[in-house]
């Protein structure tokens, strides 16, 4: 089986800002909820642990490591979509901007692309394809720490239920 985490809170997370690929690191906050990730996870057992490599998840992923002894693998296929033209950007300043494409963003729509950035169709396809490799090469149960829309999309891959954006809180476990 494998366990999806979402990193700990960025400042980013508290602005509501996008940070797409960015290298955003944990807040203070963030720090606390992978420290709590990582008591709740040490509950289950993991035989592995893979991050993706942007610095909120991989540090996430290091407090957690600690907690469980185990090793990090790296997973490039496991990061935020590319949030293209609007990285750094409020919320609010995008919805204002661009209100229609911004509901897509919301709503999670497979068809809805960041300008000038990615897809989620795209990124659904990379992350799926990231979370098949990792079942198929274990070992299992497998703790995987990402991004809240690899986590929507992975779990809409799976399920076919579409999440919304409060549904994926920072420092999250959810069951693949």
């Amino acid at each position: 089986m494998i366990w999806l985490a979402r990193h700990g809170e960025t400042a980013y997370n508290a602005e509501r800002r996008f940070q797409g690929q960015g290298p955003v690191p944990l807040s203070p906050r963030g720090l606390e909820q992978a420290a709590e990730l990582a008591e709740l996870a040490a509950e289950h057992g993991f035989a592995s642990l893979w991050s993706s490599p942007l610095p909120r998840a991989r540090q996430t992923a290091e407090v957690v490591a600690a907690r469980l002894g185990l090793p990090i693998a790296d997973e490039p296929r496991l990061m935020e979509t590319d949030a293209g033209d609007w990285t750094d950007r409020p919320f609010r300043e995008v919805e204002a901007a661009d209100p229609e494409r911004f509901a897509g963003f919301v709503a999670g729509d497979p068809g809805f692309a960041f300008p000038g950035g990615e897809s989620f169709r795209d990124q659904q396809l990379r992350v799926t394809a990231a979370l098949e490799d990792i079942r198929a090469t274990g070992p299992l149960p497998a703790l995987v720490v990402c991004h809240r829309n690899s986590i929507r999309l992975a779990l809409e891959s799976a399920n076919g239920r579409r999440l919304s954006l409060e549904d994926v809180p920072n420092g999250s476990l959810v069951a693949l």
